[in-house]
């Protein structure tokens, strides 16, 4: 069977490094007690009449999300807290984050912020934007005159 040539993603390769090199930087004593930054992994799709971001946030309470729109942004936000009893355990991987995270959307034009809708289940912070009703487009037909 013939073999198809894949196309190169740099990005891809670019996100494999970034999480390889969090993951040691976190591991390093004499970072310990840094509060560590993570951006958990988003999906928007569109649904009817609105856009639904789904931010996966294990172990994190509703109460400690943070959702803010500004200048049409949509940043979810917020802060998972681990027991520092644990820390010092005998791990032999430790891979679970804590820390603040933070991500950011660019939303259409239009979006009533007040409509928007958020929920949480099962550590899926889900956020529903209401998408602005478009504009009926017309066909113009212009005429030039002589002048």
């Amino acid at each position: 069977m013939p073999r198809a040539l894949a196309r190169w993603d740099p990005s891809a390769e670019f996100s494999e490094l970034r999480t390889r090199l969090d993951r040691m930087l976190d591991s390093w004593p004499w970072l310990e007690g840094r509060e560590s930054a993570w951006a958990p992994a988003i999906d928007v799709v569109r649904e009817n009449d609105s856009l639904i971001v789904r931010a996966d946030a294990p172990g994190v309470k509703p109460e400690d999300v943070k959702i803010e729109v500004e200048d049409d942004i949509l940043t979810i936000s917020g802060k998972h807290e681990e027991h520092t009893e644990e820390q010092h355990e005998r791990y032999v991987r430790h891979e679970r984050r804590c820390g603040s995270f933070s991500r950011s959307i660019a939303l259409p034009t239009g979006v009533d912020a007040s409509q928007i809708k958020a929920t949480t289940h099962d550590g899926v912070v889900e956020v529903t934007v209401p998408l602005p009703k478009e504009a009926k487009k017309e066909a113009i037909t212009i005429t030039p005159t002589a002048g």
